[in-house]
């Protein structure tokens, strides 16, 4: 796996300074949302719930998280088109399934409040293409994913340093 190069190395921009860890500030409050997040995923396919991480984060323009939930997706054997046609996947849905349409909708209806509830027609898509616990468990996978997105803008944290296996935000 390749490395970001620093400004000096290949010319650019130096990286920005983060300007608050949540986990080193209050680090019974990132553990208990690690454990809340670990739960909240359970028994839902991985590639899947990296895919809906990704689609929030591009949405909600965390940086942070969106390298380490790409780095995931393709350590979890996601390819790289997917990831790469994610922002349009509205366009480009011949790469996805069903199931992950839906939730790809469902996330973008949760995520984005400010158009309102999220829409029954989208939901029950959703209510189609997974089972009550998943469909549960999604929802609360894309809770998690904004409140992490929540936490990443406000404090900046810098993108580019993440390897699958190491510890998340």
């Amino acid at each position: 796996m390749t490395t970001t190069p620093t400004a000096s190395e290949g010319g650019y921009a130096p990286e920005h300074t983060p300007r608050l860890s949540v986990s080193g500030v209050l680090p019974h409050v990132y553990k208990a949302a690690a454990r809340l997040d670990a739960e909240a995923r359970k028994g839902l396919d991985p590639k899947l719930v990296e895919l809906v991480k990704i689609r929030a984060s591009q949405i909600n323009h965390c940086a942070f998280c969106l390298d380490m939930h790409s780095k995931d997706a393709l350590a979890a054997g996601e390819s790289v088109e997917r990831i790469v046609q994610l922002s349009a996947w509205e366009e480009s849905r011949h790469f996805y399934t069903e199931q992950e349409i839906a939730a790809l909708e469902l996330t973008e209806a949760v995520t984005v409040l400010t158009d309102g509830f999220v829409p029954d027609e989208v939901f029950a898509r959703a209510a189609k293409q997974f089972e009550e616990t998943e469909l549960a468990q999604l929802v609360a996978s894309i809770g998690m994913i904004n409140f992490w997105n929540r936490l990443g803008v406000a404090g900046r944290l810098t993108p580019g340093h993440y390897h699958p296996g190491s510890p998340k935000h």
